[in-house]
């Protein structure tokens, strides 16, 4: 089982954790000389895949453990600006990558190791009667969006600029899991969420594709940071993260792999 730990990073923002020894504990390194904590920064839409890459890094590397820190890209992306302390980052978008890189927070070309789609989220049974992206523009619907700023929210804005939609949404969430959480309690009739996101959901959601989701695919790119506390770790961990391994399961969540 993936052990990590709990760990305070800017903005007050807890990392996602299981339980686990603390950082000072690290254990013997793995085959390849590395060990101790390698602490990722990854967009909300990798939770589930992230997590079981974990479990399987620290498998193959006794002695690693990893801490996730999942959230919004542009709210990770801030932090890491502002000196909170990760050996990766893995955006939903290039553009907050982008950001990072600017402030010379990343020394290594930022790699593409996924690609994801939005799709219709709607609660089991779709309650609602949604039946595509025009009932988006419909006053009845409840619909929950992502904040605009962060990379599903500019996906979305893309999607309505293409479909010529002017959304009205009754909520606006800080990133796609929060979305998808007001679609498993019922409390909207639909929302935008990425494909993986409906998959995830199991049978609490159902999905909706639609056309112009093709006009608004994200590219997630990965890459160590500058002033990782763990160089080796984090380079080996990006280095899984592109694996042939790794590239099967982003496929089975729903991915796009390049």
């Amino acid at each position: 089982m993936m052990r990590s730990l709990n760990v305070v990073v800017a903005a007050g923002i807890t990392a996602v954790a299981l339980p686990g020894c603390g950082p000072d504990q690290a254990g013997p390194a793995g085959s390849e000389g590395i060990g101790g904590t390698v602490t990722v920064f990854a967009a909300a839409s990798l939770t589930e895949t992230f997590t079981e890459l974990g479990t399987r890094f620290e498998a193959a590397h006794p002695g690693v453990r990893v801490v996730y820190n999942f959230g919004a890209s542009s709210a990770l992306a801030e932090q890491i600006i502002q000196g909170a302390p990760a050996d990766v980052f893995a955006s939903a978008a290039p553009k907050n990558m982008q950001q990072v890189v600017d402030k010379g927070e990343v020394t290594a070309v930022p790699a593409t190791f996924a690609r994801n789609r939005l799709e219709i989220a709607v609660p089991k049974g779709n309650p609602g009667r949604i039946t595509g992206l025009a009932d988006f523009g419909k006053t009845e619907p409840k619909i929950a969006l992502c904040a605009e700023q962060v990379p599903c929210g500019v996906a979305a804005k893309t999607v309505f600029q293409v479909a010529g939609i002017n959304p009205e949404p009754d909520t606006r969430e800080a990133d796609v899991k929060a979305v998808l959480t007001k679609v498993k309690l019922g409390e909207v009739d639909a929302a935008l969420v990425y494909r993986t996101d409906v998959r995830a959901g199991g049978g609490q959601v159902e999905g909706i594709a639609f056309p112009e989701a093709d006009k608004a695919v994200n590219d997630y790119p990965v890459a160590p940071l500058a002033h990782a506390p763990n160089n080796a770790a984090a380079a080996a961990f990006v280095e899984y993260v592109r694996s042939d391994e790794a590239r099967a399961v982003f496929a089975k969540a729903g991915f796009d792999t390049p």
